[in-house]
């Protein structure tokens, strides 16, 4: 596995990609920032202060962060209420531009989901994206702890068979690259949270990506 220096005209290669859902396949900030408005107004708390730190996490996570005095039990009751009204709500959930071309580049490859969101969640973003549903995925009812716990992209990775520096992460949020650091995979960011995080390569969008499938059985990703 290689990386050149540059995170704009820049080559990694590995063995599998390990893929977010929300902010790095789809555009769900409008359906995010409508359900965790309405959510701060009942608990009077800042809005925009809140939404610095939804980004990544499950909700919960996200909740005892914000609410660190509050009992779990309430977080999770919350989350509960908070994930479906997210799954209702997918006005405005759109692609991010280029993942469906760069979903088709990847069918063939080994390639999961590792999301935050849970089955129903991610069924639903996903298809009011119309984008395809990976085989294999890693969904909130599969792991114990919330990114930037590692556990997400670990079991992505034993799942499809390799280990964790054969693998490139994409990720928007700065939990989620968090979380790709904790497990040992190199990263690329997606759009403007990303790029704060320095991460091994970096792309405004999946327009910017060139996927290619190497005789060695690697995957090379060139950006730029």
């Amino acid at each position: 596995m290689t990386a050149t220096a540059s995170t704009t005209t820049s080559v990694l290669t590995a063995r599998a990609l390990l893929l977010d859902m929300d902010g790095t396949l789809v555009n769900s900030d409008a359906s995010v920032e409508r359900c965790w408005r309405h959510w701060a107004g009942e608990h009077g708390l800042d809005p925009e202060e809140v939404l610095k730190v939804v980004h990544g996490r499950q909700g919960y996570a996200t909740m005892a962060v914000l609410l660190p005095d509050r009992p779990m039990e309430q977080n999770y009751a919350d989350n509960r209420v908070m994930l479906a009204q997210e799954t209702a709500d997918t006005e405005g959930v759109v692609p991010i531009p280029g993942a469906p071309a760069f979903m088709s580049a990847i069918a063939e490859l080994p390639h999961a989901l590792v999301t935050s969101a849970n089955v129903a969640l991610s069924d639903a973003r996903m298809t009011a994206a119309a984008l395809p549903m990976p085989r294999t995925r890693v969904t909130a009812e599969d792991v114990t702890a919330s990114k930037p716990h590692p556990e997400g992209f670990l079991l992505g990775a034993a799942t499809l068979g390799f280990a964790p520096d054969d693998c490139v992460v994409f990720e928007d949020s700065e939990a989620g690259i968090e979380a790709a650091r904790a497990a040992g995979m190199r990263v690329v960011g997606v759009g403007p949270r990303a790029s704060a995080m320095s991460p091994d390569a970096h792309v405004d969008d999946l327009t910017q990506l060139r996927v290619e499938a190497l005789p060695t059985g690697e995957i090379a990703l060139r950006f730029g």
